[in-house]
C-alpha cells in the first residue's frame, strides 16, 4: 500500500509503500494524535523507518491495497 504524508511548512511530501494494511497504519495515526504523542513511526516494504512529528502533520494519504498489475491488461 503507498502512503503519502504532507509536512506542514515543506513543499515536498514523504512518499513510500508498506506492507501494512491501511487499518493498521489510520489507527496507529490516530492513536498518536489521541495521545498528544511526540511523533508517529512508520516503516517501509524496503525495511526503512520514517518518524514524522504529529505537529507537522498536514495530512495523510492512504493509497489502496491492492495489488498493482504487471504486463498487458486485454
Amino acid at each position: 500500500m503507498e502512503i503519502r504524508i504532507g509536512i506542514a511548512n515543506t513543499g515536498r511530501e514523504l512518499n513510500f509503500e508498506t506492507s501494512e494494511s491501511a487499518e493498521t497504519v489510520r489507527a496507529s495515526v490516530a492513536k498518536a494524535l489521541d495521545a498528544s504523542a511526540s511523533h508517529v513511526s512508520f516503516a517501509d516494504s524496503k525495511g526503512n523507518s520514517y518518524i514524522v512529528p504529529t505537529a507537522a502533520l498536514a495530512y495523510v494519504e492512504l493509497g489502496t491495497e491492492e495489488a498493482r498489475r504487471i504486463g498487458f491488461v486485454g
